[in-house]
């Protein structure tokens, strides 16, 4: 059966089996894995998981890619096929809860589904995610860099880097146009995304002025109150947002509130 692969839906499927090691190696498969995979497309990274752990929970959009995605699994019993916009998943009501997230991540929703996972899939514990080599490495960005900004500064307080590797165009269809890597983190501790979201969001909101200047336009904490906190945690007033390093955040939230 031929596949056409959906422009809107971010679709590259993963098609060079010589990948699949790889994958394996970073997100350090065990035969007591419970695996959500996202975006199974073709089912060559569902089959080669399906081997190897006791569950994979594979959740698809692409309805018209069912006929292909059985007949690649066979009669493998421990792969539950879940349709729907795994973004509106409630990843907590799975049974037998996920512990890792492994999957070749439609483009359009890495960021979105990595960050949504983090803050509120508690039973998963690491992830390896095929993504665009700039998501990957804005995942981890140091500060005073071009990539760092908001995302990095949720990931990292919730997470600890354990594995990369670049992936070309090749090993997909259609080739994308850009790079892709390979990123393995697992869960780090249990920080406190929902109350410092705000603070980190107003901060890189408006990346070419200072960080009280942000936070002020976005109406969350007078002027004042800002340079206050920023001195008490030994910044200057004119500091922008991508001088703090992560856990300073959550101090400058602390602070504010």
């Amino acid at each position: 059966m031929t596949v056409t692969p959906k422009k809107a839906l971010g679709q590259h499927f993963l098609v060079d089996e010589n990948m699949l090691g790889v994958i394996g190696r970073l997100a350090e498969l065990g035969d007591a894995d419970v695996v959500l995979e996202v975006g199974p497309g073709l089912g060559v990274l569902t089959r080669y998981l399906a081997d190897r752990v006791r569950v994979v929970h594979a959740v698809e959009l692409d309805r018209s890619l069912e006929p292909v995605l059985r007949d690649a699994l066979g009669d493998r019993s421990n792969v539950r096929l879940n349709w729907g916009d795994a973004l509106d998943l409630d990843v907590q009501a799975l049974r037998p809860a996920p512990t890792k997230l492994v999957a070749n991540l439609p483009y359009n929703i890495a960021t979105p589904l990595v960050m949504e996972t983090l803050e509120h899939a508690a039973s998963l514990q690491h992830w390896c995610v095929m993504v665009q080599r700039e998501v990957a490495d804005r995942l981890f960005a140091q500060p005073r860099t071009k990539a760092y900004g908001a995302v990095s500064v949720l990931v990292q307080l919730s997470a600890r880097r354990t594995g990369f590797h670049p992936v070309p165009p090749t090993v997909f269809r259609p080739r994308p146009r850009v790079d892709s890597a390979l990123v393995a983190f697992e869960r780090a501790s249990v920080a406190p995304i929902a109350t410092v979201r705000a603070v980190v969001e107003a901060a890189f909101a408006h990346r070419r002025k200072t960080l009280v200047n942000s936070v002020n336009i976005a109406g969350l904490a007078p002027r004042g109150l800002v340079e206050e906190a920023l001195i008490a945690i030994g910044h200057s007033i004119r500091v922008r947002a991508e001088e703090l390093r992560p856990e300073e955040f959550v101090e400058l939230g602390e602070r504010l509130r």
